[in-house]
Order: C-alpha cells, then sequence, then structure tokens
C-alpha cells in the first residue's frame, strides 16, 4: 500500500482522527499530562507544520508524528529536561520569536490495526525531512521505551542499557530509533509527570489502591506513587534522550 504524509495545517479537518488515534495509541492516565492538555491547541494551530499525518490511498489516517521546534544548541546538558520541558520550551521560542534550531519529536502513534507494517520508521522519517526543510539542524525525542513496562523496577538508567546479542537495544523502540541511526544521549528521570487524585487513578487503571505506597500500573513505566492520607497520586515517567542525525 502507498503512504504520503501531510501536515495537519494542511488537513485541519483530520484533527478529530488524530486524536482519536492518539487516544487509541497511548495509555488514558498519559492523556492527561497538564503540559499536554495546556497546549495541545498551540501544537495544532500555529505550530501544525510539525504535526504530520500518514495517509492511505483512501487518506485514512494511518500514522502520526507529532513535534514541536525548539531552541538549542546542541550540548547534553542545555536538553530540556524531557517531554512537558521540551513544549513549555518550544512555546516560549515561539512567543518571543526566537529562532528553532532543533526539532524534538513528541510521539509516534501507529493506528493499532496496523502496527507491524513498518509505519513509525516512514514517520520519524518524515519528521527528520520536516526538519530539514524547516532549516533546523537536529532533531532529537524523548523517547518512551515501550516494553520498559514489564520492567517497571528496573531503573531507566540501567534499562537502556539492555542490548541484545548483536549490540542492538534491548527495547523494541529504542531498537526502531537505532535502526535509523539514533544514538542515545541521557535518560531524562521527570520527562513528564501526571497527578490526580486517588479515585481518578483507580478509573484510569482500573485497579484499587487501599493504602499508600507505590504500585505497579498497566503500561507505566515506573509505578505510581498514591498516597491515600493527602487523596492524590503522582506518576513520574522517565524516558530516554536520542538524537537522530540530520
Amino acid at each position: 500500500m502507498d503512504y504520503h504524509v501531510v501536515a495537519l495545517e494542511q488537513r485541519p479537518a483530520l484533527l478529530t482522527p488524530l486524536r482519536e488515534l492518539l487516544a487509541a495509541g497511548w495509555p488514558e492516565f498519559m492523556q492527561h499530562d497538564p503540559t499536554a492538555e495546556r497546549y495541545e491547541a498551540r501544537l495544532a494551530g500555529e505550530l501544525g507544520a510539525f504535526q504530520l499525518l500518514l495517509l492511505d490511498e483512501k487518506d485514512d489516517l494511518a500514522a502520526a508524528g507529532v513535534s514541536i521546534p525548539f531552541v538549542w544548541d546542541g550540548t547534553v546538558e542545555l536538553l530540556p529536561d524531557g517531554w512537558d520541558a521540551v513544549v513549555e520550551r518550544g512555546i516560549d521560542d515561539w512567543e518571543r520569536g526566537r529562532r528553532p534550531t532543533a526539532l524534538s519529536a513528541l510521539s509516534v502513534t501507529v493506528a493499532p490495526d496496523r502496527l507491524g507494517q513498518g509505519l513509525s520508521q516512514l514517520v520519524i522519517r518524515a519528521l527528520k525531512q520536516a526538519a530539514i526543510d524547516a532549516g533546523l539542524e537536529r532533531m532529537v525525542v524523548p523517547v518512551r521505551p515501550a516494553a520498559k513496562s514489564a520492567y517497571p523496577l528496573t531503573p531507566m538508567e540501567r534499562y537502556v542499557r539492555w542490548s541484545l546479542p548483536d549490540g542492538a537495544p534491548f527495547d523494541f523502540w529504542l531498537r526502531t530509533h537505532w535502526r535509523l541511526g539514533a544514538a542515545v544521549l541521557g535518560v531524562c528521570p521527570a520527562s513528564m509527570v501526571v497527578t490526580a487524585d486517588v479515585g481518578t487513578w483507580e478509573a484510569w487503571t482500573g485497579m484499587r489502591f487501599p493504602e499508600t505506597g507505590p504500585y505497579v500500573v498497566p503500561q507505566a513505566l515506573v509505578p505510581v506513587e498514591i498516597d491515600r492520607e493527602r487523596d492524590v497520586g503522582r506518576y513520574v515517567e522517565p524516558n530516554v534522550w536520542v538524537e537522530h542525525p540530520i
């Protein structure tokens, strides 16, 4: 099947299908990150040129890449702290009229019925091309290593060093980026933070949290910390910064 890429700014009517795709591709609790909720309209509006849609021959949405340009000098020390921070920096750069120098991919999502067809690689390549077309010098990604959810008690700093006999990363999503030439820059320990009351966490996860403490939650990369006394659950997700050659 042939696929083609369009930017959301070219096809704004596809915003609803894009939202549906993202909802189907990510766990419920990650759809309530306050930074994502705060800036969703800005990403879809002023920054719509950097939200890429992979359409099939029938113009159906098969996959999507969400991204944001930002100012970065290429040094690891000055990378944002993670997903939330790069969105906030990119929005601030945009509002202040600073010329961006890099693109950060924020998510690559494939429709559930099209997984395993290599579409994520097409999206990553399209994001790299968008960075080139915009005159940007670098592309980075705060990667969410998807298989890490099976090892929530293993620190990310150790997990990211796991590898296969041929030297490829153990995690399949890190491995996809690696095969496209990406290099690991380091772990961002607090890339995304989601906080809600205990009842909301129970609704999101279908679990019960009878007492205060850490809980292993399906699809979470690390345990969720529940405080019954304060009626709050807090999830601090670590990600892995990688840089793609442009």
